[in-house]
């Protein structure tokens, strides 16, 4: 089995890679232009603006996970990348219009990033190579209920790049030699059903016999990975961070709204009268349509988005989540989905004060009673308002589970910040671009043979 010895000095070479390409573009058209950048620019020296551009294309790159590469699809890199070299675009673009603007400045400025976004893709081609060349496909032992399993071996078999070939899967701890098993696995993924002091028994087994440990938190792990340790006298105490955000940052949570609202309202508005004619044009029928939403602390309130299904969509079926290839969607509905301009009319939400930017995802009352009943903790998802877009959007999909969603929810939650709000609103650009986000709830799964891998009805063990 390979050994990640020294994934840091391969960052570390990806990283001085990269500050060489980004330094080789702006030099090249600086050099084929030949205008003098401290007059036409920006106010700055050369190297003060390609400094700049080096270090906000670095951020932009680390921001969008182009320093681990070794488990993603190149089509996945090369989204990341341009999307980087557009935000990287757009805010050098404002410093150059707020220091002095000309038609060359945007010429060079786009030239260098068209050459930075194709170096850059070269240089990760060639990283990703290394690494597939570097890993071995590892091993995967499962260990949960046959429910869990399956849906993470669904999960596991969508994502080819992690390079992992299923094993040995365990549902029943107690009846078979899991140990024997873990003996012969390079990684342990543990589903979040499992007895707490089962898993802790699995941890202990799989650290002390060098196998990657793979923990699916529950509710209860996830508040105590960000616990504070406290004591009592000698006695240590957890102390779970509360998941109520504090005062300062809900207030730069609102002067963010309000600014980036109010600017997203303005750039939208071409946006938003181009879906309007489409909706119109594609289906008779109101542009827009209002739902009630479950909002912070549990009051509920009006969603405003375009409309993307049949009028009276739901009259007969009664209200039911999104599912693939779902048939009350229009044609036109589809398209507008599929680019979240359906979303747009929800700035007015934010702007009102009912919404944020970034937040959990408001549902409906109706929804809303169910997944409380299930699980308790959702309820903890309406201490902060409900935002335009998330940690579970930018994580998971349409049809990622209610119980996924939450527990991505809930982490938000836990660290909630302003810094943090940033990074999340850059890579939703990124997840705008990507199909699997709009998957519709299908109940399609790649079916498991559980009875092939599962170590309770095999003495021996060895490649089924």
């Amino acid at each position: 089995m390979y050994s990640r010895k020294f994934p840091e000095l391969r960052k570390f070479i990806m990283l001085i890679g990269d500050i060489a390409i980004i330094m080789l573009a702006y030099m090249l058209v600086m050099g084929i232009a030949d205008i003098p950048v401290e007059a036409d620019i920006s106010n700055l020296s050369q190297i003060g603006f390609i400094s700049l551009a080096i270090a906000l294309s670095i951020v932009m790159l680390n921001i969008n996970g182009l320093y681990s590469i070794e488990h993603k699809v190149y089509a996945d890199i090369l989204l990341r990348i341009v999307v980087s070299d557009f935000c990287v675009f757009i805010i050098l673009l404002a410093v150059s219009i707020g220091a002095s603007y000309t038609r060359e400045n945007v010429l060079m400025l786009l030239a260098a990033v068209v050459i930075q976004s194709v170096g850059l893709a070269i240089w990760r081609y060639l990283g990703l190579q290394l690494e597939r060349f570097l890993h071995d496909q590892r091993r995967l032992m499962l260990i949960g209920s046959a429910e869990e399993i399956e849906h993470v071996y669904h999960r596991l078999s969508l994502q080819p790049q992690l390079n992992m070939k299923l094993k040995f899967v365990c549902t029943d701890m107690e009846n078979s030699d899991w140990q024997k098993a873990v003996d012969e696995v390079d990684v342990v993924m543990i589903c979040p059903e499992l007895r707490h002091w089962r898993k802790v028994a699995i941890m202990n087994y799989s650290t002390e016999h060098g196998k990657q440990v793979r923990l699916i938190p529950n509710t209860f792990e996830l508040f105590c990975s960000g616990a504070t340790l406290d004591r009592i006298d000698d006695i240590p105490v957890l102390r779970p961070q509360s998941l109520m955000p504090s005062l300062e940052t809900c207030l730069l949570k609102r002067i963010m709204d309000i600014v980036i609202g109010a600017l997203g309202f303005i750039c939208a508005t071409p946006l938003m009268l181009a879906a309007a004619i489409a909706i119109k044009i594609g289906d008779p029928g109101p542009l827009l349509y209002s739902q009630t939403r479950v909002g912070r602390g549990g009051k509920e309130f009006k969603v405003y988005k375009f409309r993307t299904m049949r009028v009276d969509a739901e009259k007969y079926s009664g209200p039911m989540l999104a599912q693939e290839n779902d048939p009350r969607i229009t044609r036109v509905g589809r398209i507008i989905r599929t680019i979240r301009l359906d979303e747009l009319p929800q700035i007015w939400n934010v702007i009102k004060g009912d919404m944020s930017i970034v937040g959990p995802r408001p549902e409906r009352p109706f929804f809303v009673k169910q997944f409380i009943a299930e699980m308790p903790e959702y309820a903890y998802r309406h201490n902060v308002k409900p935002g335009i877009t998330g940690l579970a959007q930018i994580c998971g999909k349409y049809n990622t589970t209610p119980f996924d969603k939450l527990v991505y929810d809930l982490d938000y939650i836990q660290h909630c910040s302003f810094l943090g709000d940033l990074v999340i609103i850059l890579q939703t650009v990124r997840v705008l671009f990507t199909k699997s986000a709009t998957e519709g709830t299908g109940k399609d799964m790649k079916e498991l043979d559980i009875d092939k891998y599962d170590i309770a009805s095999r003495e021996i063990y060895g490649d089924f």
